[in-house]
């Protein structure tokens, strides 16, 4: 049956902006790129800590997200961080703003949200 998740899947509208974002900004690394021409499109495949993650797409004018984060479909993408505090300290040095941390009330474990350049929300979550 099933044994992990294989990869998350993210559709951007400026492939540039999310590239440099998720690269430049979290530091996730580039395991290949490649421009498909008869779809005119870039994908893009990342890994976080050497483990194949995200698949990065580009597609000519992509419908917009509906609403946040209430719409059917993919809620949000939660990363693990040890130190939530140097962790929104860190992103914060890189423009990239954090909600208020709060404390999830089921796991006592803290957390917050930001967001990527397509208004995707991130959630890091403290271990």
């Amino acid at each position: 049956m099933l044994e992990s998740i294989h990869h998350i899947a993210i559709i951007c509208s400026d492939y540039e902006a999310s590239k440099t974002f998720y690269v430049d900004k979290l530091g996730l690394e580039i395991l290949s790129e490649t421009y498909r021409k008869d779809r005119d499109s870039y994908k893009l495949d990342l890994s976080l800590n050497g483990r194949y993650v995200i698949e990065l797409f580009s597609f000519p004018d992509p419908p917009e997200r509906l609403t946040r984060p209430e719409a059917a479909g993919l809620r949000h993408l939660a990363f693990t961080v040890a130190d939530l505090d140097q962790t929104v300290k860190e992103l914060k040095q890189k423009g990239i703003i954090a909600e208020p941390v709060r404390t999830d009330p089921g796991t006592g474990k803290r957390y917050t949200f930001f967001s990527d350049p397509d208004g995707l929300p991130l959630e890091l979550y403290e271990a």
